[in-house]
């Protein structure tokens, strides 16, 4: 089973594969990334093909683990640079919009960038039996191997991850999809608070890319800092199997579980 299955027109059915953390009702925001790039990808301008070099997302109410709708616009078409916009809708209420910035591809003297933190390592004692593995559907549905930290120990962590499931039914998932399907995971893995005792879950997420990724697996180098006042910061850095690609930050609303 994938994680949407479409029904048309940018419509799709969510499965249990998109259930998030805070709520089984409730999507993680990793999928819903996912397919919100899936559906800009087909929108074209007067340069088709150009790359995402960047995508903001702003979260104004959890989505369900339900129909939803994606509806994508040009903003400002170009032959160079193109702006674009999306949003989620489920039950007639916009819960997610989304910016994105294509740039077109050209030689470029290039900097030097990091290589991966270390290669993927196999699976560790234990991985099977964690909260991500077995705590809702999201976490069943991608494979995790951690080379610093761990699902159960708070601070910074880096982790690499693949999907175990298709994206959407019938499609082959896309290496930029399946960067956005994990770069929304920074403030899980890396997180400073008892995950029993507090929310900390993110209103945003923008994603920086400097090239495009490749393969199936993602590397997530994340730090969060909470501050004294309800807030919180997630920075993570992103890599694939050939080195850094670019960054995701992700701001945090933290507050106690029982408020």
């Amino acid at each position: 089973m994938a994680m949407y299955v479409p029904l048309g027109h940018g419509r799709y059915q969510a499965t249990e594969h998109t259930q998030g953390p805070w709520d089984s009702r409730h999507q993680h925001m990793g999928p819903v990334t996912a397919l919100l790039v899936h559906e800009l990808a087909r929108v074209a301008g007067r340069s088709p093909g150009l790359p995402l070099a960047r995508l903001a997302v702003d979260v104004f109410a959890p989505v369900p683990v339900a129909e939803v709708e994606v509806r994508t616009e040009m903003i400002r078409d170009g032959r160079r640079v193109q702006c674009l916009g999306a949003s989620v809708t489920s039950g007639g209420r916009e819960l997610v919009r989304a910016t994105a910035w294509r740039i077109r591809e050209a030689g470029s003297p290039a900097s030097e960038a990091a290589p991966p933190p270390a290669p993927v390592p196999p699976p560790a004692p234990g991985d099977a039996e964690s909260w991500i593995a077995q705590g809702f559907g999201y976490g069943r549905a991608t494979d995790w191997r951690f080379v610093k930290g761990s699902p159960d120990e708070a601070g910074p962590a880096v982790a690499w991850g693949r999907a175990r499931v298709p994206l959407v039914e019938g499609e082959q998932i896309t290496p930029l999809e399946r960067l956005a399907m994990f770069a929304d995971s920074g403030n899980g893995i890396s997180g400073v608070l008892d995950f029993d005792a507090y929310l900390f879950a993110n209103v945003d997420l923008t994603i920086s890319l400097f090239r495009a990724p490749e393969g199936e697996w993602v590397c997530l180098d994340a730090a969060t800092t909470i501050g004294p006042r309800g807030r919180g910061l997630t920075r993570t850095t992103l890599f694939d199997q050939s080195g850094e690609v670019g960054t995701a930050t992700q701001t945090l609303f933290v507050e106690p579980r029982t408020a």
